[in-house]
């Protein structure tokens, strides 16, 4: 079983470059549950580049499966969702000057104040997700914190320059994945996930969930939010049976 959730960061983007209504994310949000989302994923950033509070507590109130919040540390952002109380929070890193999330989050080097927002978020009864690298210390980190989910970074692995290079990551996305659900936690994976490296990501059979934004997003708009949807549930569907049949 898996689950496959849109993020509806980029339909805000379009919105927010003319400064008008549409596309409306909650718009791209609903479609995206009818054509078998099982989640919708929104990252509330500090800058406010796309999604603003708005957008989250209208989705949040308006959908039918759950909401994944991503956000930093930052203690605005702490309050909104405590306020909101999304399905699940998803803490990332955050620089005002980055274009995407760059990396995942170090929760070695932070940990006693990731293990306070993650308290604080679960005293809700909101599912903490972390966003990290896949390795085996951050995972340790994020078992000492209370996380309930980790969410590997696949970046690096979504842009391996050879065949080498993606077979190096894929083996620590496999190594990181195994320990972790050896240790209780449940594994999503996201960033830069698209319908061509999708395939060979599939090999990792037991991640459950699936975090993406951008290329559903752009393949939307030659084909519509149903349609792009649905090839990619079409394609895990297609790789991941044949990978556990191996």
């Amino acid at each position: 079983m898996f689950n496959l959730c849109l993020n509806v960061d980029h339909f805000a983007t379009l919105r927010n470059a003319r400064g008008v209504k549409e596309p409306n994310p909650l718009t791209a949000a609903l479609q995206a549950e009818i054509a078998g989302a099982s989640g919708i994923v929104a990252h509330l950033r500090t800058d406010r580049r796309h999604i603003n509070e708005q957008d989250v507590k209208t989705i949040k109130d308006a959908i039918s499966t759950k909401l994944n919040l991503e956000m930093s540390t930052d203690e605005e952002i702490m309050q909104i969702a405590l306020e909101v109380k999304p399905a699940i929070a998803t803490l990332v890193p955050e620089k005002p000057t980055e274009v995407t999330t760059e990396g995942g989050l170090d929760v070695l080097s932070h940990k006693e104040h990731i293990k306070q927002c993650v308290h604080r978020l679960k005293d809700k009864s909101i599912n903490v997700s972390l966003f990290i690298e896949p390795d085996k210390k951050q995972i340790d980190a994020a078992l000492e914190v209370g996380a309930d989910i980790i969410e590997i970074n696949t970046g690096k692995y979504a842009l391996s320059k050879n065949s080498n290079e993606l077979e190096d990551y894929l083996e620590q996305i496999a190594d990181a994945t195994d320990y972790a659900l050896d240790n209780d936690l449940v594994v999503a994976a996201g960033h830069s996930i698209n319908y061509d490296n999708i395939r060979e990501l599939c090999r990792v059979v037991d991640i459950s969930e699936y975090n993406i934004g951008h290329a559903i997003v752009a393949r939307s708009t030659f084909v519509g939010i149903s349609a792009a949807i649905k090839e990619m549930l079409d394609l895990l569907i297609k790789y991941k049976t044949f990978y556990v049949a191996e």
